[in-house]
């Protein structure tokens, strides 16, 4: 079925009805960034000098790493996750859970050192978060995660470094 006759099926009214209860239903973290904390703004051939190509397409060009990918959703070990593009911390180990989806997932976030913005990539919007100090895309926010935030911050692995206690 062509895409034109889907829609056709759908009826714009019922697309357009659909929309807006999926753009409610997405968290809306208010977040700010920490006072103090300068930007790290590097054109795309510094970027592309300091990162590698899997990092770049992540960070950069807010690319999805493949699911179960990264030895970091596993990673049990006490220590700090920070961001891969500027060395920021963003998550400790304390704030980490296996959610199953195959990526790194934390219930909590180092607050004033994320931030957000809408995607629109799947059509629908869904809550981007990314690096407050470089910019650099982590991953998306969910609201199926446990107490006491009730959220899941699905990362890439790649757009993480773990650095043990």
């Amino acid at each position: 079925m062509k895409r034109r006759h889907f829609l056709g099926v759908l009826g714009a009214g019922s697309l357009a009805g659909l929309l807006p209860g999926l753009a409610a239903a997405r968290p809306k973290p208010d977040l700010t960034r920490a006072e103090g904390l300068e930007t790290l703004e590097l054109s795309e051939a510094e970027w592309r000098e300091r990162l590698s190509e899997e990092e770049f397409e992540v960070l950069r060009e807010e690319g999805t790493e493949p699911a179960f990918s990264s030895p970091l959703d596993k990673e049990t070990r006490e220590g700090e996750y920070r961001c891969a593009g500027c060395d920021l911390l963003l998550f400790t180990s304390a704030m980490k859970y296996d959610s199953g989806t195959g990526w790194p997932s934390f219930f909590e976030h180092v607050e004033g050192h994320l931030l957000t913005s809408v995607d629109y990539f799947l059509v629908f919007p869904r809550t981007e978060y990314h690096c407050a100090r470089c910019g650099g895309h982590q991953g998306h926010v969910f609201d199926d995660g446990p107490e006491p935030t009730g959220l899941r911050w699905c990362n890439n692995g790649i757009a993480l470094s773990f650095h043990p206690a």
